[in-house]
């Protein structure tokens, strides 16, 4: 909480804010899990914002990349995605800017096969169908897994899907592998007793990011500063009671509680601002894509930065 404090605090000392309309509504989009859903159940960021009559609309996404479209388009404000979305968001042109992320959770995310699979390693990876959600945070996870395996790319055939499709497709035995995350890691896990093949540990960080939308961000960043506030705030308090962590996400999201909790043991809490280490990070994650051709030109993550940081 402190280094975020004194994060935003340098970030707007000297900074003249911009004249612009009154903000009369924040637009969030959200996933089926982490700190944002949170935020959402325990309703304490409409409570801070009703002071200053801005009221706050909720929109859920299915995975990153479509929430991130959902950003560029201008039908969202702000949201929370994994690793790989805004790298792939800001290669197809969109303007957003990074304004926070979440610590390494690298347990969160992993390649799973059927209970009654013979594949047993890494290795055994070469030739199969592994499907996943393009783009999405795990994308980097089966870029490293089979690398770290000697398996290259294109050994490899990614099956691309979104979330529900992709756990159809696996049920069905159509594909080999899913690379997914949580909570359809636990919910694949409890309910259909996939097995981890690999987790992300040892190979991807697995940070989570906040992002704006870039008019939103240099148009608003007070609003911007409340909603790290109040993330930070919910962070300090879901560390402290994972019981009522599991309760709220179990209502918010519609899972059994055994999946909610098995998931909400795997996330990491604590919300910073961007640092130079975590751009650097993301910069060698957007150099590997490009050089397996996943996005169409290099970019420099450094550049989805506000002139002035939160």
């Amino acid at each position: 909480m402190d280094l975020l404090a004194a994060g935003i605090a340098a970030g707007l000392h000297g900074h003249v804010l911009a004249q612009s309309a009154p903000l009369s509504e924040v637009r969030i989009g959200y996933q089926k899990y982490g700190t944002l859903t949170l935020l959402k159940g325990r309703g304490t960021l409409e409570k801070r914002l009703a002071a200053r009559k801005i009221a706050v609309k909720w929109t859920e996404f299915p995975a990153g990349p479509v929430l991130l479209e959902g950003l560029n388009v201008g039908s969202i404000d702000f949201g929370t995605v994994g690793e790989a979305p805004p790298i792939f968001a800001q290669a197809a042109g969109a303007r957003l800017v990074y304004v926070g992320h979440e610590p390494a959770s690298p347990g969160s995310e992993a390649i799973v096969v059927p209970k009654g699979s013979t594949l047993r390693t890494l290795a055994d990876l070469r030739g199969k169908k592994i499907v996943l959600n393009k783009g999405s945070n795990v994308h980097f996870l089966l870029v490293r897994a089979p690398e770290k395996a000697g398996i290259a790319y294109n050994e490899i055939q990614p099956i691309y899907l979104p979330p529900a499709d992709a756990r159809a497709a696996f049920e069905r035995g159509s594909v080999d592998a899913w690379v997914i995350w949580d909570p359809f890691l636990a919910a694949a896990e409890q309910q259909l007793g996939a097995r981890v093949l690999a987790d992300g540990r040892g190979l991807v960080s697995n940070h989570q990011f906040y992002l704006a939308s870039r008019s939103f961000a240099e148009a608003h960043p007070d609003v911007n500063r409340i909603l790290l506030e109040e993330i930070a705030k919910v962070d300090e308090w879901g560390r402290a009671n994972p019981a009522e962590v599991s309760a709220i996400l179990t209502a918010q999201t519609g899972l059994a509680p055994n999946v909610v909790e098995l998931a909400a043991k795997r996330y990491a809490y604590g919300v910073k601002p961007m640092s130079p280490e975590v751009i650097r990070e993301q910069q060698r994650i957007a150099d590997a894509f490009h050089g397996l051709k996943l996005i169409p030109k290099p970019i420099a993550v450094k550049d989805a930065q506000l002139a002035t940081p939160l």
